[in-house]
């Protein structure tokens, strides 16, 4: 992760600041690197009685909570009580305020990587210590309980993973998660285990979606929002799970002293998301599947060049380039190659890997566009 200095204190910045936040601020033809399913479009959302009850909505403030139909609507899915829902803005915020709550300087805490660069980000700009865990590309980037467990300490309070894991789209199984809670219980008595379940829904064709672990334990906290397996990250409506009632609290009070309250605009339209979500995820799933399928006989057409973690769910997976054919040289000229052709795909460098190892997303674009961007991609393999 590229990280900016100061100019005038010649300190790091609060902030890593990587080039990942060209994926809003720069758009490219064929943008393999967005890690979202297909954006959903506002007027999908306003028939009915829609547009008359946001028409008669007050712009007034919400509740510290959130909405309640739409914690209603988010407790159903995740196994828990409505009370257990505190409404963010975006799955970042959440991270944020979980990490804003529990986490001092001098307190510690285990990040799984590689990961989604806010995970990190909220710790490091609030100066506690973390030890990153990094997962192995060659294992499949399967979780390894032993490798987080040894990084645990008394003063840990934050262990902070993701499953489906973004970049590579890789679940982890519920036994693995109760044997690292059980490994936490005795190495970090006081830590929390953030579960990003932002992609647990993103499932491929008729397979079952898993069951969230939001009532796993108290000691677990999930977050998610409308943004990846929806396509509505334009409505900035998450949401943590939080079955500790004390812990709860604290994380109300901090969203009440940072944010007030969400946009009730988005939270009526994130309800209505959901309240239609398996037609949403429905056609998304479709699309999900037959995009993979794309990119399973993609993959299996270059393997002389490329290596391919196939993910369990979500709308990306990591590929890596081959370190056989292609030196750090190849790989530079790699990058600048699918620059010259309006392709960009996610660098390993924004998840804490080497950029050998890059991020595709395969929910994003259009069938054929897809098909243009992966001809683009073997284009520049070819002459890197």
């Amino acid at each position: 992760m590229t990280v900016s200095h100061g100019p005038e204190s010649g300190r790091p910045a609060r902030f890593p600041v990587a080039s990942m936040s060209d994926l809003v601020d720069r758009p490219v033809r064929y943008d393999l690197a967005e890690s979202t399913s297909p954006p959903l479009r506002l007027d999908e959302l306003l028939d009915g009685d829609v547009a008359d009850r946001l028409g008669a909505l007050e712009i007034g403030y919400g509740t510290s909570q959130g909405d309640a139909e739409l914690r209603a609507l988010i407790a159903a899915g995740a196994g828990v009580s409505p009370a257990d829902v505190l409404v963010t803005a975006g799955g970042s915020s959440g991270m944020f305020l979980l990490a804003f709550t529990l986490c001092r300087p001098e307190d510690h805490a285990v990040v799984v990587t590689p990961c989604f660069p806010p995970a990190r980000a909220a710790l490091d700009a609030l100066g506690c210590r973390v030890t990153p865990v990094a997962l192995s590309f060659d294992d499949g980037y399967r979780l390894d309980v032993d490798a987080v467990a040894a990084a645990l300490t008394p003063q840990t309070r934050l262990v902070s993973l993701a499953s489906p894991q973004n970049p590579s789209g890789v679940r982890f199984t519920e036994q693995e998660l109760r044997a690292l809670l059980g490994r936490m219980a005795v190495a970090a008595p006081h830590a929390v285990l953030l579960v990003d379940e932002t992609y647990r829904q993103s499932c491929y064709g008729a397979a079952p979606v898993p069951r969230s672990t939001a009532g796993l334990s108290p000691r677990v906290v999930t977050c998610s929002s409308v943004s990846k397996a929806h396509g509505a990250p334009g409505i900035r409506v998450g949401w943590l799970t939080v079955t500790d009632p004390a812990l709860y609290e604290s994380l109300r009070v901090a969203k009440f002293n940072t944010l007030i309250t969400g946009s009730g605009v988005d939270e009526l339209l994130a309800a209505e998301v959901l309240r239609r979500e398996e037609q949403i995820l429905g056609v998304r799933r479709t699309a999900l599947a037959t995009a993979l399928d794309t990119l399973d006989r993609w993959t299996a057409g270059h393997r002389d060049a490329v290596e391919f973690v196939r993910p369990d769910g979500g709308a990306l997976c990591c590929l890596r380039l081959r370190a056989d054919r292609y030196d750090d040289q190849a790989v530079r000229r790699f990058h600048e190659e699918l620059a010259k052709r309006e392709t960009r795909v996610g660098l390993g460098g924004w998840f804490g890997e080497p950029d050998r190892v890059f991020r595709l997303g395969f929910g994003h674009l259009p069938a054929p566009d897809f098909r243009t961007a992966l001809e683009r991609l073997a284009e520049a393999l070819a002459v890197a």
